[in-house]
């Protein structure tokens, strides 16, 4: 959290709009899924309650919440509807991109009135069908479509990850597009996640020139080599840290969503098979509860404590006094693999719970189905490929490298930059 002002306030403002607005949220999540994206009703609910404001800049009318606060504010969407949820995670974990490519784009995403989430991103990955050709005074784009594109249908820009190369070899930059120079394609037909639109991207046509500053080596971007004009100790934390915290926090909200539920629908219904006619008073039930409750609790603990290690890493970097670069480098690939094992747990916590509420669960109507879907879609995010993960810690607790990647997730992004030639 930025040092010059207390937040808690706000906080507990948009938490309280949120859960007003919650039961409409669920609601509206039927009709959101077969749409396959939210309604402009529910982004401009959203953007009313603040949760589209909580990561960006208070330079700019932002709050600027800490990681830990932004934690909290995407927990309690999630647990109304995931979807929602993911759409306000993205909107929040991913302000760090327009942050880290300089002044001129911070002031393009925040400085007009928006309405939504201000911060999209896609393909941020070597496989990128994306290409960037350096020109005079800018870049030509080509290529596509730019795949997963969340939050793409209602911020003002897309970040599109792009392979360029000089001569030099094959790199990664981000170009910072506005809307109206996209399209999207219809594609979005999934199991889980459904409202989110996290649709394919085209470019308006074959090719599109982009001024120079939009176009940024994302290695300068992970790097936050370059200086963003924003003084919040929030712009030196780690990346990993905040984006994956959050992430976290998206799946125990729909765990927690799905217990809520669960407890509602559950009184006085019997279980089958037994004399129960209650099942909250059956043993059965508790038993499951209790392995619940230790898998939603494990997944808070682990995640709040990245939360706040995050804030406390961001507070010491703008304090001029970084950590050692050995241990951001511990750190992220903890948080990542963390949030992978957060993720599962909170999934295996909602199956039991699905499990255990009857052939009616399936229903469409039924927010638990949703919600089982929901969560199963977040541990098969490419981020969160949990062997990977685990290895990749592994081996730095054992004393070796990790893998060495280009892109959103690397680990390598604490060696010194590049020396730039001419």
């Amino acid at each position: 959290m930025s040092a010059t002002h207390d937040t808690s306030e706000k906080l507990a403002e948009v938490l309280e709009k949120v859960r007003t607005l919650g039961p409409t949220l669920r609601e509206r999540a039927l009709e959101a899924e077969r749409a396959g994206r939210h309604s402009d009703a529910t982004i401009a609910d959203l953007d009313a309650t603040g949760v589209f404001d909580i990561g960006s800049p208070a330079e700019f009318g932002g709050y600027e919440f800490s990681v830990r606060q932004q934690l909290d504010v995407v927990s309690e969407v999630a647990k109304w509807d995931g979807s929602c949820g993911w759409t306000v995670w993205v909107g929040a974990s991913t302000n760090w991109i327009p942050a880290g490519s300089g002044a001129r784009v911070v002031e393009e995403v925040y400085g007009p009135a928006w309405v939504g989430p201000r911060v999209s991103g896609s393909s941020h990955f070597p496989a990128s069908r994306g290409r960037a050709k350096r020109v005079d005074v800018g870049w030509i784009l080509s290529g596509g479509p730019w795949t997963f594109g969340s939050d793409a249908l209602w911020a003002p820009y897309t970040n599109l990850g792009c392979i360029a190369d000089d001569g030099e070899g094959p790199y990664l930059v981000g170009a910072q597009v506005p809307l109206d120079e996209l399209r999207f394609l219809d594609d979005w037909k999934v199991a889980g996640m459904r409202a989110t639109g996290s649709v394919s991207i085209k470019l308006a046509g074959d090719e599109l020139f982009v001024p120079e500053h939009r176009c940024v080596d994302f290695r300068d971007i992970t790097g936050a080599r370059l200086d963003s004009g924003l003084k919040g100790s929030i712009w030196q934390a780690p990346s990993l840290g905040w984006a994956f915290s959050l992430m976290a926090g998206m799946s125990i909200g729909i765990a927690q969503g799905a217990l809520e539920r669960f407890l509602e629908r559950s009184k006085g219904r019997p279980v089958r098979g037994t004399t129960y006619k209650n099942q909250l008073e059956a043993p059965l039930t508790h038993l499951m509860l209790a392995e619940v409750h230790s898998k939603l609790q494990s997944a808070t603990l682990m995640t709040r404590a990245n939360a706040e290690e995050t804030d406390r890493l961001g507070a010491l970097a703008a304090a001029g006094t970084p950590a050692d670069p050995e241990y951001l480098q511990k750190f992220s690939a903890r948080v990542l693999v963390e949030t992978a094992y957060a993720a599962k747990w909170c999934a295996e916590a909602i199956e039991l719970l699905q499990r255990n509420s009857g052939s009616t669960a399936i229903m469409e109507s039924e927010p638990i189905q949703r919600a089982w879907r929901d969560a199963r879609v977040i541990t098969l995010h490419g981020a969160l490929n949990l062997e990977a993960l685990s290895e990749n810690y592994g081996r730095l607790m054992a004393g070796s490298q990790p893998h060495n990647f280009a892109g959103i997730t690397t680990l390598d992004r604490f060696a010194p930059a590049p020396v730039k030639q001419g």
